[in-house]
């Protein structure tokens, strides 16, 4: 990563097709993340060659976020390792970082910044990401989240042999900063209103076992319990469990979830109650009719997935906006003509976690099928492949280790749910 990425990024022009709705351009990306720049490479590729715009809160390039909870936090990746690589196809693509998008206008296709500039545009993809939660508004300087690398590089040089962490929250950026603080000394201690970790996503057995394996490397969980309130000391924090007891921390992590980032697109009809409801092919909808200049991408999106849901759902997934950023470019075009896409979307959702030596991988929707979960292959408390079902068919798998079997496990998902395999390749 550059010292200073936006005297990297190209500089910013205006161009005549701003003028107004119906004009030849841009197409305005909202939102510098991985999404954003996925669908840029995509709409490049699919022939699109007029202006495309993106507009980033963060004053940084796109980079990866997934090693931010581990090899970052641990101090084996450096920032500028962090930057995702860029196609030559997007070289002239105008960045336009360390602004946030404040407001856009659905219907006279207008866009506002915090720092007081607008822009019109002719097509939009909306992929602001999220934020992360906090659990109460009167939050401390000395609390810390990890969701971007200004995060991560508060938080790195914090954790140090004999450090006390408290760490509010067993999912999976949870875990992660657990596993990576214990490896760097520190004592930690795990606090979630659940009965077991990651249990909404890879059910109880999976979550058992990664409670196993974290407690036999030193972990403490406190669950089914919830924080009542910090006090902040003058060297320690205190943490107020409902339960009575009290933890002592030098560090406290928040990691209780996300916030999807829909507030530009407020007061104008849309369904943004858990980010932006979508159509399949990642239209918003307003009225249940979608907005064909529109794009929803990445976190903040909502959308069914057949044949897994027809009930739309967010992923907040590091492989989604890459695996659905063609479908999205197609989407958009195809829809700035007033058309549908040739192709309906076909997605193997996946995803990973890395805690200690253990490498986690899910294919599919596992969530769809905690009624329903057998061991497929090995041994729970080794290697093993786990797999979720509904009504006795395979709706996704979880390995732990297995890594050269998931092609195999894949197939046979895919068999299950009648996806013809060609066209869910990744």
């Amino acid at each position: 990563m550059s010292a200073d990425p936006i005297r990297a990024a190209r500089p910013a022009q205006r161009s005549r097709s701003e003028s107004g709705r119906g004009s030849a351009g841009p197409i305005a990306i909202v939102g510098a993340g991985i999404a954003g720049l996925r669908v840029a490479e995509q709409l490049r590729r699919a022939g699109y060659a007029g202006p495309l715009v993106v507009l980033g809160q963060e004053p940084r390039l796109p980079y990866s976020r997934p090693p931010l909870s581990k090899e970052f936090l641990r101090g084996t990746m450096r920032n500028d390792q962090l930057t995702v690589r860029q196609r030559s196809t997007t070289a002239d693509v105008e960045w336009r970082l360390g602004r946030q998008v404040t407001h856009v206008d659905v219907d006279t296709h207008h866009l506002t910044c915090d720092d007081g500039t607008s822009m019109r545009w002719k097509g939009l993809v909306f992929a602001p990401g999220v934020r992360s939660r906090r659990l109460h508004h009167d939050f401390s300087t000395r609390r810390h989240t990890i969701r971007t690398l200004d995060d991560a590089m508060k938080l790195a040089p914090l954790l140090a042999d004999g450090v006390r962490v408290v760490v509010i929250g067993a999912g999976f950026i949870g875990c992660e900063v657990a596993a990576t603080a214990n490896q760097k000394g520190c004592q930690v201690t795990v606090v979630d209103t659940l009965a077991v970790p990651l249990v909404r996503s890879l059910g109880t057995l999976v979550g058992r076992e990664v409670r196993r394996r974290h407690e036999q490397r030193g972990v403490t969980f406190e669950l089914e319990c919830t924080v009542a309130r910090f006090v902040d000391g003058e060297l320690l924090q205190q943490v107020l469990l409902d339960n009575g007891k009290v933890l002592l921390a030098d560090v406290i992590v928040e990691a209780v979830g996300s916030n999807a980032n829909t507030e530009p697109l407020e007061g104008q009809g849309l369904d943004l109650s858990d980010g932006v409801l979508c159509d399949e092919f990642l239209h918003p909808l307003r009225d249940d009719s979608p907005l064909l200049d529109m794009v929803a991408v990445g976190d903040v999106a909502r959308f069914p997935l057949p044949p897994y849901s027809e009930v739309p759902i967010r992923f907040e997934h590091w492989s989604m906006p890459s695996d659905v950023s063609s479908h999205a470019a197609e989407s958009l075009l195809a829809g700035l003509e007033g058309k549908t896409p040739s192709a309906r979307m076909s997605v193997v959702p996946t995803f990973w976690t890395d805690q200690f030596d253990i490498r986690i991988q899910s294919l599919g929707l596992p969530q769809l099928g905690l009624e329903d979960v057998r061991v497929l292959e090995g041994d729970i408390a080794g290697d093993v492949a786990v797999g979720f079902h509904r009504d006795q068919g395979l709706v996704g798998v979880v390995a732990i280790g297995m890594t050269r079997r998931l092609g195999e496990y894949r197939a046979a998902l895919m068999k299950s749910l009648g996806v013809d395999l060609g066209a869910a390749a990744t």
